[in-house]
């Protein structure tokens, strides 16, 4: 069983920053997990966003986000981090993050096996 819990989330200009943080409680250890983050806004599906492998070598993004948000992890802390630069209105949403029991990427939901409670973020225009 894996607990996860979103911070970092708030309200931000447009063109700002933020850092989210997801801190994992696990019985297992962490650093066999995929680790992933998504965001679902108001009346839509949730979405990938990003994800990275256990030992940070291997990460993937959505093309919303290509170049703007990156995604990385701190075993030593069971955190892993989502740092949202150039922040756009369409960025708005609540953002989960997300624990995979396998060495293999996945971009669906359907393929994550844990979920945190999610935190929201809100970019002014």
């Amino acid at each position: 069983q894996v607990q996860l819990v979103e911070s970092g989330g708030g309200l931000v200009q447009a063109g700002g920053s933020l850092r989210l943080s997801c801190a994992a409680a696990s019985g297992r250890t962490f650093s066999v997990y995929y680790m992933g983050w998504f965001r679902q806004a108001p009346g839509k599906e949730r979405e990938f966003v990003a994800t990275i492998n256990w030992s940070s070598s291997s990460t993937y993004y959505a093309d919303s986000v290509k170049g703007r948000f990156t995604i990385s992890r701190d075993n030593a802390k069971n955190t892993v981090y989502l740092q949202m630069n150039s922040l756009k209105p369409e960025d708005t949403a609540v953002y989960y993050c997300a624990a995979r029991r396998s060495l293999s990427l996945a971009v669906t939901t359907l393929q994550y096996d844990y979920w945190g409670q999610g935190t929201q973020v809100t970019v002014s225009s």
